[in-house]
């Protein structure tokens, strides 16, 4: 592998390709946790090679739970990729953001139960500080550039990841309201927490699609409904994309880059070679 892809963009509901992407070719990659989503495109976005991959597949094919993200996360650390945007589809549990604002948050809250959240395991142990879920140096940077792209904006907020496939219950949405949760969406995590036993940066572009189901002046969520504003959203992601790629700070002013540095706790002679060499790509700085 001969490329050298420093940013990735993860497309999630309704953003399937990305535009602009120039002298772009597809990889095909196996990894020791399967094959990633669809095969992931890479291309010169605003000077820099940069990678996208739809999260749901081709055609939109794999639900939130089937969606191999240990796979996606791994083939995009071979890569060499070092920060990740996720564009994603939430809803709104607060007045405040409305259908068609992009949320940029700084919290998640994990209600999800049928997914593998770790790379970790099979005799090797690491326990990765995740207080800060999303890469604070990224989200500024990502804000910056959705608003010079025109969006309506907000920064921070709590994301709840739910299982999926269906959308919430009233009770459930009201649930999440009376707990302080900012948006609700499918696929925040595990996607996260693995970029950062990655120890890649991470952001999400958010954007509110509807009033999930608690709103009782809105129609319940549909399909219909996120596509549609999804649609009108597309423009300002790729733009803000595009605006971020340009603008990049290559120097990463976090802690994403060394997050594994104090989370191992297996020592180095009680790892099976079978997982030390799995994980390599991962550990083999600390090992």
């Amino acid at each position: 592998m001969t490329e050298q892809v420093t940013l990735a963009i993860i497309g999630g509901s309704g953003l399937y390709a990305m535009a602009g992407l120039g002298d772009a070719r597809e990889y095909n990659i196996d990894t020791p946790f399967g094959n990633t989503s669809a095969p992931i495109v890479v291309g010169t976005l605003e000077g820099q090679r940069a990678a996208f991959l739809a999260r749901h597949g081709i055609g939109h094919h794999i639900t939130p739970t089937e969606v191999p993200y240990r796979a996606n996360i791994y083939a995009l650390k071979s890569l060499g990729v070092e920060r990740i945007i996720s564009i994603s589809a939430c809803g709104s549990l607060q007045e405040e953001f409305a259908p068609g604002h992009i949320v940029i948050p700084d919290q998640i809250y994990d209600n999800t139960h049928g997914r593998a959240r770790s790379f970790f395991g099979e005799g090797f142990v690491a326990h990765i500080s995740v207080a800060e879920p999303f890469c604070p140096d990224l989200s500024n940077q990502l804000e910056a550039a959705v608003r010079s792209a025109g969006g309506v904006t907000h920064r921070g907020g709590s994301f709840i990841t739910i299982e999926g496939p269906r959308f919430s219950t009233k009770a459930e949405s009201n649930t999440y309201r009376s707990w302080g949760m900012s948006i609700v969406g499918m696929t925040a995590s595990p996607e996260a927490f693995l970029a950062r036993e990655a120890e890649i940066c991470y952001a999400t572009m958010a954007h509110v699609t509807d009033y999930d189901v608690w709103h009782v002046s809105e129609a319940p969520v549909t399909v219909e409904m996120v596509i549609q504003t999804l649609t009108k959203n597309t423009a300002i992601a790729q733009e803000a994309v595009r605006h971020l790629a340009g603008t990049l700070d290559h120097e990463r002013r976090c802690d994403c880059g060394h997050a594994l540095a104090t989370a191992l706790i297996t020592h180095k002679d009680a790892i099976p070679a079978a997982t030390r060499r799995k994980l390599d790509l991962l550990v083999n700085k600390y090992l």
